[in-house]
């Protein structure tokens, strides 16, 4: 009988028209091994049915080169080059709608697969990863060095011109806004709090032990360093304003 020992899982599909060099095997073995080994694949990956219904649903896949069914099938027969490939700019095409999640038949999240593929793209320092998070560098150093979240007015054009020209749209008149929809929690630069000293120290700590640090030395040496820089500062502080409290028992 024929068929008997016959798999899923594609173990080379080359791409015969390419210049590019072919990955080693044992990276592209070992990237597909990271993503495989969260606990969250199982679970969102229970099989595929070629339906297309996915991709049918899906926003993005209107205006881009993107097809959820695509990610789901290259993981699903666990096409390594494929994966490969398409970590290099499809993967972040996905607005994490989770609309193919709740339309799946099978209940697959290929949008749940993909940011699993899209932190290791971060893990093994993917240029993709690099030129996707590059943009937002000044909102990590924001939100890493004070624990404050970035306020709408700090969002404009001239600020952030690396953004493109689509930047435009979300400059919004703030004030006028704000008088014709009053609302306590739209806080901007003059009226944001400021974290407690305790809850920066505790912060940088959670960071350090879930390799949040880790992963943004990858991306981007240069804000690791003014990062550690800061939560360095904030220890010491921390650690002095002890001293004075046990000084002052």
């Amino acid at each position: 009988m024929t068929g008997i020992n016959a798999t899923r899982v594609q173990n080379y599909i080359g791409d015969p028209i390419s210049a590019e060099a072919p990955r080693p095997r044992a990276e592209l073995e070992e990237i597909f091994a990271d993503i495989q080994a969260d606990f969250r694949y199982d679970h969102e990956l229970n099989g595929c049915l070629n339906c297309g219904i996915c991709t049918a649903t899906c926003p993005a896949a209107h205006y881009y080169d993107f097809s959820p069914r695509e990610i789901v099938q290259l993981l699903w027969t666990e096409n390594l080059e494929g994966i490969y490939d398409a970590m290099q700019e499809k993967i972040w095409a996905c607005a994490q709608c989770y609309t193919c999640a709740a339309r799946c038949p099978f209940g697959n999240s290929p949008g749940g697969l993909i940011m699993l593929m899209r932190e290791a793209a971060i893990k093994h320092g993917m240029e993709s990863a690099k030129n996707v998070l590059r943009p937002f560098s000044r909102v990590m150093l924001k939100l890493i060095s004070t624990g404050n979240q970035l306020a709408p007015d700090m969002i404009t054009a001239d600020h952030f011109a690396d953004w493109g020209p689509n930047v435009s749209k979300i400059d919004a008149p703030l004030a006028l806004l704000r008088k014709a929809i009053p609302m306590p929690t739209l806080n901007t630069t003059k009226t944001a709090w400021e974290v407690n000293l305790k809850t920066s120290v505790e912060l940088y700590t959670i960071w350090e032990a879930t390799g949040v640090l880790d992963q943004l030395e990858t991306i981007d040496e240069n804000l690791f360093d003014v990062i550690t820089d800061i939560m360095d500062e904030k220890r010491e502080d921390w650690e002095e304003f002890l001293e004075e409290e046990h000084e002052g028992d």
